[in-house]
């Protein structure tokens, strides 16, 4: 089994993550243009996934800072000034996580989701399968008839006010953010901190989105987004794609192949004091 090191994989990294001080990002311009070179990138680090974020490209490799003033938290003013324009795509989608996509790589990503082209029955369809559940359908649903609404709104609007429907509610936010039917589209000064989203339905604010989706096949929109993840990390296993995008393993393992045959990845191969098997992109492999 070939070997490939820590410190290859840690130096490629360095470079697409943007760690290294001189390649920090520093406007949001540069954080623009830094999600439009991944294609995706996380809003904070997230534990166990192995992917660039936003923070780090700010901030460096170290945890997000629970002081309101750090540098860091610049991040935070671009995330805010950027929601529902051309920029990026931002909203809860892998593992239900805040994500930047660009819009070169967010029609890959629709594709792959539930939208079939009709934004007034594909949630009922869902639904009367189980595969919507009750909060959701009536958060979408409110969305649907009463336009753009901040989330305090939009709780008393679906009865989902009470204490209690507090987690289902929130639960219902990331699951039709996950599956691109609603997004965050502005900050209101909702609610007693003055600070809200205001959410849309993604086929109304973007509608040039399922055109875009439309000829692209679930096949290619796997291979496209497993080649941008690749890209970005180096080297990974398979779980990690299986992990991040949800696929099962034998759809994982399918693009993975393919991937081989056409030489830009390298698999069956062991990192130093790692188990399980490991793939790389070829060029890696070649300066190991």
């Amino acid at each position: 089994m070939i070997s490939i090191s820590a410190e290859i994989i840690q130096s490629y990294r360095a470079k697409t993550y943007r760690l290294l001080p001189g390649e920090r990002l520093r406007t949001r311009e540069q954080a623009v243009e830094f999600v439009n070179q991944r294609g995706f990138v996380y809003f904070w680090p997230i534990t166990g996934i192995t992917m660039p974020s936003l923070w780090m490209a700010v901030a460096g490799d170290r945890p997000v800072a629970d002081a309101h003033d750090d540098p860091g938290h610049v991040t935070w003013g671009w995330k805010d000034a950027l929601l529902g324009g051309l920029e990026w795509y931002y909203a809860k989608v892998l593992r239900k996580k805040a994500t930047m996509i660009s819009f070169e790589a967010a029609p890959y990503f629709y594709a792959l989701s539930e939208n079939y082209g009709s934004l007034e029955e594909d949630y009922l369809t869902l639904y009367e399968q189980g595969r919507l559940t009750q909060e959701a359908k009536l958060v979408y649903e409110v969305l649907l008839d009463q336009g753009p609404m901040d989330t305090v709104a939009l709780r008393q609007a679906a009865h989902l006010s009470s204490r209690n429907s507090e987690s289902r509610f929130n639960r219902a936010l990331a699951d039709l953010q996950s599956d691109f039917k609603i997004l965050p589209v502005a900050v209101t000064q909702a609610g007693a901190w003055h600070y809200a989203f205001a959410y849309d339905i993604v086929a109304r604010h973007y509608p040039e989105l399922e055109d875009q989706a439309h000829s692209i096949s679930q096949k290619e929109a796997r291979r496209r987004l497993a080649v941008l993840y690749l890209y970005s990390v180096g080297a990974a296993q398979l779980r990690d794609l299986t992990r991040l995008f949800g696929w099962s393993a034998k759809l994982a393992n399918e693009v993975v192949n393919s991937l081989v045959q056409e030489g830009i990845l390298c698999r069956g191969l062991e990192l130093h004091e790692r188990q399980g098997e490991w793939m790389a992109l070829e060029q890696l492999v070649e300066r190991a």
